[in-house]
């Protein structure tokens, strides 16, 4: 079944090895993905403390980072967003740039509706996603820390 507005993505790269290569070139394979941006937000384990590595989508709203928690449209969030949520302090990589970034979850009234409109911008598929869940699909804003290059 074909949903409407609906991309199917080339998968080639994903999860651990998209982490990998992108760490291994600074971003130059890994970056572009589908024909958008992506970074590698690293978080800290809600349970095991471990730093935890994600290559995501991203977007920017001013100086701020924009990733989005959709996980396809799954019924549960991503974990790195239960990750942020316990722990909002976490690095992102962009290209060779690390930054350190406060998180913080937009889910509801007007600024969700705005980001929301930025982040479908550039990846269509959000609003199919957000049809296959009960759930609304969290805008995750990345804000740098004032001197928060750690690179």
């Amino acid at each position: 079944m074909t949903e409407p507005g609906y991309q199917k993505p080339d998968l080639a790269l994903l999860g651990a090895e998209h982490v990998a290569r992108y760490r291994e070139t600074n971003g130059e394979v890994g970056y572009e993905w589908n024909g958008v941006s992506t970074l590698l937000l690293t978080t800290t384990g809600r349970k095991s403390g471990q730093a935890r590595t994600n290559a995501l989508i991203f977007g920017r709203d001013g100086d701020d980072y924009l990733v989005v928690a959709s996980r396809g449209g799954a019924p549960k969030h991503p974990d790195w967003f239960f990750n942020l949520q316990a722990n909002p302090e976490a690095e992102i990589q962009v290209k060779a740039e690390h930054i350190r970034v406060t998180a913080h979850a937009v889910t509801e009234g007007a600024e969700r509706d705005r980001l929301w409109k930025i982040v479908t911008g550039y990846w269509p598929n959000y609003d199919a996603y957000q049809t296959r869940t009960d759930r609304v699909i969290p805008v995750v804003v990345l804000r740098p820390v004032r001197g928060g290059d750690s690179a």
